[in-house]
């Protein structure tokens, strides 16, 4: 029945069926060329040759700096084997004027000699277009280099609000068989003068006591310019190749001096690139670790004492910022080639949603970076005292799942009243020993080894 009435209904109207039936048919035809175009385009998309070839296309922040991708994480005996040819390019508008007329246009730049080594066929056939020096130094970067790049001081952001409360700093640890120390030298905020408050702080525990010695002074902006290579009054940091050369003198409450030298041994590839939060108002901090664990030499003496460090382990690290109202959590642990490190930064409310700020564990080995997961669980269990008696860290992702437990053996007790960190709080340096397991990237992990960890404590 229903057959005999379409039948009839086309066949009452002859021409207006003919003209539906072209419609459906162009209709039909049009959505096919469509399907077909839009294939095609989406494989042109995705081909390599479209940004200079290759298989992999990374797009980098301006935080990050590229030079540290092309020299020092692709050139890990991981990856170097694997890479065949590493381009970088850049892209922005230009703005061509001409008879008063202003046309936008898309343009990209890269490095002649790489670009080639993809096969470009735009840049290849021109002669002219070579390396200049300064292409050179983004390919051919030494690890010192890179260490110089990431490790450097930075300008003090033009932000009324928080001005008061920037400051950054180098922080040192290490242990040996005589002793365990922490050691920062730290710029804040630029006093009357136009010079900025600059202090260092040793930390030494040795025959289980714990030893404090500082300095302070002022120091000119040119004086930071050549970070980390730092003076503040007799003391000094200088970056030698790959090595860190530290120089100390300074004093407790009762005039006692700690004085000597010693140098930390970064290797290439092991570190955690520059980390940076934005929050609200210009409100920003950063952290880096150019030196995640390095061999120890040379020697303090403390008092009357000789205190060896040849032989120990050490690490390094670089904060920067504005700390008004800030509080973290950090630790970090190393076992033969492995290097663990968790962390978690609190802003102030008026900044950023301290919920919303994750946290991160990050694993290295002795090729570099081999998991890390920013779904991060840090649970600090307390005794009746309210001090931390443990901390358990749960890292979970695709490249890393770890569970970390670190137990509290000591703590060094800052009260922080003053200063750019002045913010009415307790701040805890704990030493300990942590327990691992899990995995990072194919790396079954299980040890046991000593660490330190930093939390703070409300009064």
């Amino acid at each position: 029945m229903i057959g005999k009435l379409a039948l009839r209904s086309l066949t009452a109207h002859p021409v207006r069926s003919a003209v539906l039936a072209a419609g459906f048919g162009v209709g039909v035809g049009v959505m096919a060329i469509l399907l077909g175009v839009a294939g095609i385009v989406l494989e042109q998309a995705q081909s390599p040759a479209l940004v200079g070839g290759g298989d992999v296309h990374i797009r980098l922040s301006p935080s990050v700096p590229a030079r540290l991708l092309l020299s020092g994480t692709l050139q890990s005996d991981a990856l170097r084997p694997r890479v065949r040819a590493v381009a970088a390019s850049h892209t922005t508008d230009l703005f061509l004027l001409r008879e008063g007329r202003v046309t936008r246009v898309a343009a990209r730049g890269g490095i002649p000699s790489v670009e080639r080594a993809l096969g470009d066929r735009e840049t290849g056939a021109v002669v002219r277009w070579r390396d200049t020096p300064e292409d050179a130094a983004w390919t051919q970067a030494s690890p010192d280099a890179v260490l110089r790049q990431i490790d450097r001081f930075h300008e003090v952001p033009d932000e009324p609000e928080w001005a008061g409360s920037w400051a950054e700093w180098l922080y040192f640890n290490g242990r040996s068989e005589d002793a365990r120390f922490y050691l920062t030298f730290l710029v804040g905020p630029r006093t009357s003068s136009g010079k900025r408050v600059a202090g260092v702080r040793l930390q030494i525990e040795r025959k289980d006591r714990m030893e404090s010695y500082s300095a302070g002074t002022e120091v000119a902006d040119a004086e930071l310019a050549r970070a980390p290579n730092i003076t503040i009054g007799a003391s000094s940091v200088t970056l030698d190749g790959m090595v860190y050369r530290i120089h100390l003198d300074v004093a407790d409450a009762r005039g006692r001096r700690a004085t000597g030298d010693f140098a930390l041994e970064a290797t290439a590839g092991r570190l955690v690139p520059p980390i940076e939060i934005t929050g609200a108002r210009g409100w920003r901090t950063g952290y880096v670790v150019p030196v995640m664990s390095g061999r120890l030499d040379g020697a303090l003496t403390v008092g009357a004492d000789r205190v060896s460090l040849s032989g120990g382990t050490g690490y390094h690290d670089h904060n920067w910022g504005f700390w008004k109202g800030v509080s973290w959590q950090w630790g970090q642990a190393q076992q033969g080639d492995l290097s663990l490190i968790y962390g978690r930064v609190f802003p102030p409310p008026d900044a950023a949603d301290p919920d919303r700020i994750p946290g991160f564990v990050g694993a290295l080995g002795p090729d570099g970076p081999i998991g890390y997961s920013t779904n991060v669980r840090i649970t600090e269990t307390n005794d009746e005292r309210g001090q931390p008696r443990s901390i358990a860290v749960r890292a979970e992702g695709p490249s890393l799942t770890l569970d970390l437990r670190f137990d509290v053996d000591s703590i060094e007790t800052n009260r922080m009243t003053q200063g750019p960190l002045g913010n009415g709080v307790d701040f805890l340096q704990m030493r300990g020993q942590y327990t691992v397991s899990g995995r990072a990237g194919t790396r079954e992990i299980a040890f046991t080894a000593a660490g330190a960890a930093e939390t703070f404590r409300g009064r």
